[in-house]
């Protein structure tokens, strides 16, 4: 995990709580309050369903554009919904590196120049807020029937 003298982005309401190990404090009726503008950007498309999903890959270990385009096809259920190139992965690096989420550094390996990802604090915290926002909507009940119907292992 990398720290960041970046500041972090700005708030939607002010001072944010840190929800790293509060999921029991969160208050599921207002949760906006808590989350940032990026935050909000990651839970209102689809499209940041694959955002967030390459945010928590990165989150588990530091790793590059390429083994992310494998590890993405790798869950992909159709051979159409690929990540087909650098086209499709590396904006979404850059759009989450210009957030503050994941930092890039480069690194050689032999005559090549390689850029490898990690997670910032800024990063884990939207990961933690997100969480949040998702353990209020668990217990709805079509939810509830959904993650049971599409992966109960029975």
């Amino acid at each position: 995990m990398i720290q960041k003298d970046k500041p972090p982005m700005e708030d939607i309401e002010g001072d944010q709580p840190d929800l790293s190990d509060q999921h029991d404090k969160f208050d599921c009726e207002n949760f906006s309050k808590y989350l940032k503008e990026y935050d909000l950007k990651l839970l209102k498309s689809m499209k940041g369903f694959g955002k967030t999903m390459i945010l928590w890959l990165i989150s588990k270990d530091r790793t590059h554009g390429y083994e992310l385009m494998t590890k993405m096809n790798d869950i992909s259920p159709s051979s159409e919904e690929t990540v087909s190139g650098p086209s499709k992965i590396y904006p979404i690096l850059h759009d989450l590196e210009e957030a503050g989420l994941i930092e890039g550094t480069w690194e050689a390996q032999g005559k090549r120049k390689i850029k490898y990802y990690e997670i910032t604090d800024e990063g884990i915290q939207t990961l933690s807020r997100i969480r949040s926002v998702f353990s209020c909507h668990r217990k709805t009940k079509i939810l509830e029937e959904f993650w049971r119907d599409m992966f109960s292992k029975e």
